[in-house]
């Protein structure tokens, strides 16, 4: 059986998703939640409905954050998911995310490889992401560089 890579990426919003201030972000996730969708490489993203649900739970692994924007996807392998990020309209939101997210976060990206089929959990992609922050890269969850040494 084979590795597929899953990614968490999240931030918190400088506004209230309703504000005039994140409207351009708010207004282009179905587009670039769509052009991910149909990328070579993308195998599957946790539905808007269950990230939302968690991201407002209090009690959840994300903490109940109302300005909280959070992703979890499973790609194919690292090169599908640079061709997305850094070769798609996403890319276009990448750079304004300045506009957008409160400065000063900190960490904000989380990898990890899954086996093939396997569809991670927010709870698992909030323990990764943490491990993470505490520990730096390693097997549990890593960053870009790490992620290109161990992609072969």
């Amino acid at each position: 059986m084979g590795r597929h890579l899953a990614q968490f990426n999240w931030g918190v919003l400088r506004a209230d998703w309703e504000s005039p201030v994140v409207a351009d972000f708010v207004n282009g996730l179905d587009r670039v939640n769509a052009a991910a969708a149909r990328s070579d490489g993308f195998v599957w993203q946790l539905s808007d409905d269950e990230m939302e649900t968690a991201q407002l739970d209090p009690e959840g692994p994300l903490g109940g954050n109302p300005r909280l924007a959070s992703t979890l996807s499973v790609w194919r392998d690292l090169a599908a998911l640079e061709r997305f990020v850094w070769r798609s309209v996403h890319k276009v939101f990448y750079d304004r995310r300045a506009e957008w997210f409160a400065p000063g976060q900190g960490l904000r990206l989380a990898l990890w490889w899954v086996p093939e089929g396997t569809r991670p959990t927010l709870a698992e992609a909030a323990e990764r992401a943490e491990h993470l922050r505490q520990h730096g890269d390693s097997d549990v969850a890593f960053g870009w560089d790490h992620a290109r040494r161990t992609a072969a």
